[in-house]
């Protein structure tokens, strides 16, 4: 069982003076920050994990603690937990001040609660909470989330960037699919020896098309021909639905299916995926207007129609890319859930612009080779 690290207050006569703390930090062990001890029982196992628990009492030396973290600690905490019994009484103004001068801004905010209340949830978003949890959590499931949010705020993202206002329809702006077409053209120039012989290297492993073509979902649900060069066995297709079940990636409601170390791909296939040459015939979507250099991915059919509530149609208000936001950010990384991947998507629509894809297209370039065969 970890070691149950508490704050010794020492001086708290008033918001003004620093609140001294007493604590022995372990430099081996990540920190966790609470405020209000009942959250604890909302997650299953914490108390048996590797991390120091921070009590922060109350909240008047909660702020103390955060405001004079950097006297006691020589890393920020990993996250700060909150439970709704003090969630009322925590002024955002105060709370929003104390993390932007203690450097917290990258720290996730998660707010518990032990049931389901739409008044305390928008209490949660005011104070810039980036989840919002009313049912018990195991802890080591609870982890990735936090991993996420970190990675989201490093990347200078928030959870209320995926809030988006209801738009009608995407129209492409006249740069962006200028843009599109010189980059495309001029791609396609400087690939064509490399097509000439992936197309060859295809057709001597195995019998079958040299491209694979499926049916997409993009911008505004807009259904395309979607080309890629073939990098699985001819009869793939008729395999997904047993590999769905037991080797997706995703296995939080099936929204998206991504099979590691997936047995359908060929030895040509793997190279290509690992090298992703197998993304350059989108190139021909993105002259003919099907899809944009950046932008966010269009969906098999089978995920496209799941996506039908108001919050999923969103992803689908930006123009359909070979890369896009959550590519950049979470390609290759296993525990990426599909809620995740989706919050990245609705935040490229609302953030979308060229200066935004000319920093995506950079971001792409170290994501290129994967990590994990996914």
């Amino acid at each position: 069982m970890s070691d149950f690290i508490s704050t010794e207050v020492l001086d708290a006569k008033s918001d003004d003076q620093i609140v001294t703390v007493n604590i022995q930090e372990d430099l081996n062990q990540p920190i966790i920050v609470y405020l209000g001890s009942e959250l604890l029982s909302n997650i299953q196992n914490i108390l048996d994990s590797k991390y120091q628990l921070i009590d922060g009492q109350n909240i008047e030396k909660f702020i103390s603690l955060l405001k004079d973290w950097s006297r006691h600690f020589h890393t920020l905490p990993e996250v700060i937990l909150i439970h709704d019994s003090l969630l009322a009484d925590l002024s955002k103004i105060k709370f929003d001040e104390v993390k932007k001068k203690s450097g917290f801004k990258t720290v996730p905010v998660i707010v518990f609660s032990n049931q389901l209340n739409k008044k305390v949830k928008q209490q949660a978003w005011s104070i810039g909470a980036d989840e919002y949890f009313h049912e018990p959590i195991k802890f080591k499931s609870l982890i990735p989330r936090i991993k996420f949010y970190k990675r989201l705020k490093a990347a200078g993202f928030s959870r209320q960037d995926a809030i988006l206002k209801k738009d009608k329809v995407y129209k492409m702006y006249f740069l962006k699919r200028s843009f599109d077409i010189a980059v495309a053209g001029t791609a396609l120039l400087l690939f064509s020896p490399i097509l000439i012989l992936v197309a060859i290297a295809i057709k001597l492993e195995s019998k079958g098309p040299i491209f694979y073509v499926s049916r997409r979902a993009g911008t505004n649900y807009k259904v395309f021909n979607f080309y890629k060069f073939r990098s699985m066995q001819v009869d793939a297709d008729t395999q997904l639905e047993k590999l769905k079940e037991t080797s997706n990636q995703y296995q939080d409601g099936n929204q998206f299916v991504k099979i590691k170390n997936d047995p359908r791909v060929t030895r040509i296939g793997d190279f290509l995926r690992n090298s992703s040459l197998d993304e350059i015939p989108q190139l021909f979507n993105v002259l003919k207007g099907d899809m944009s250099i950046v932008g966010n991915r269009p969906l098999p059919l089978y995920e496209a129609k799941l996506l039908t509530t108001d919050n999923h149609a969103e992803r689908f208000l930006g123009p359909a890319g070979i890369t896009g936001l959550w590519q950049t950010m979470k390609r290759g990384k296993a525990e990426m859930s599909a809620e995740e991947r989706i919050m990245l998507d609705r935040i490229y629509v609302r953030k979308n612009s060229l200066l935004f894809d000319f920093k995506l297209m950079l971001m792409t370039i170290p994501a290129l080779i994967q990590s994990e065969k996914v």
